[in-house]
């Protein structure tokens, strides 16, 4: 994928868009092949730090001890303490499932761990919310969880899910062209290290609206020899 190329479908992308009543966001698609799926080391599933946010604020729960309780109160969108973990969410999946759907990411302290997965696992581990230390989401109890907010609202999760296509929000119509085509170029070089055959593997880019159709990143190099052919 060519940088150039890039800008252009951006570009396109925001100049052909029917003007909506809400900030679309900016969607990308990037379809693999002459991968094998089935295998797990050609599954992708990665935590990426970007340059800039995705245009949006993302919402964080801290789930934690009393160690914690005060510093996530101050910093984090939402909290659960050890007590009401137990008091208003245990056997309550309909409570798990609304909370669920507040939050981006979930903080876990690290020495309420176990319980955190006896009382949320079910419901947060299919929708892919559990505490992730991957992404630094499992803290001790002196933790700066200034630090790791921040970082989570620059932070993305690509996965394939077993199929060979890879979808991702990199950010939103209202951010300028360079965060939008930084957060984009971040994220595949970031592919490329992670997938057999780096650029081999890649059918093809895209670039969406969420209420628009998508926009190839389509590749010129090759029209170039063909510019000097006589008719």
């Amino acid at each position: 994928m060519e940088r150039k190329d890039l800008i252009a479908a951006v570009k396109k992308l925001k100049s052909s868009s029917e003007k909506r009543n809400f900030v679309q966001s900016v969607d990308v698609i990037i379809n693999l092949h002459n991968l094998d799926m089935k295998k797990q080391q050609n599954n992708v599933d990665q935590f990426i730090s970007l340059h800039y946010t995705r245009g949006k604020k993302t919402k964080v729960c801290a789930i934690v001890g009393p160690e914690l309780t005060d510093q996530a109160k101050q910093v984090c969108d939402g909290v659960v303490t050890a007590e009401e973990m137990v008091r208003a969410y245990k056997d309550n999946k309909k409570a798990i499932r609304k909370l669920t759907n507040q939050y981006d990411y979930f903080i876990a302290q690290a020495t309420i761990m176990p319980q955190i997965a006896t009382v949320f696992g079910r419901v947060f581990g299919p929708r892919g919310k559990m505490p992730n230390p991957k992404a630094g989401c499992v803290v001790p109890p002196n933790a700066n969880l200034k630090i790791l907010y921040d970082r989570l609202q620059k932070l993305i999760r690509v996965q394939t899910k077993s199929a060979p296509s890879i979808k991702f929000a990199a950010g939103t119509e209202a951010m300028s062209d360079e965060e939008l085509i930084d957060n984009i170029e971040t994220v595949y070089k970031s592919i490329l290290n992670a997938i057999p055959s780096a650029e081999n593997s890649i059918r093809d880019v895209s670039v969406k609206l969420t209420m628009g159709k998508p926009v190839k990143v389509e590749s010129h190099a090759e029209e170039e020899p063909r510019k000097g052919r006589k008719r």
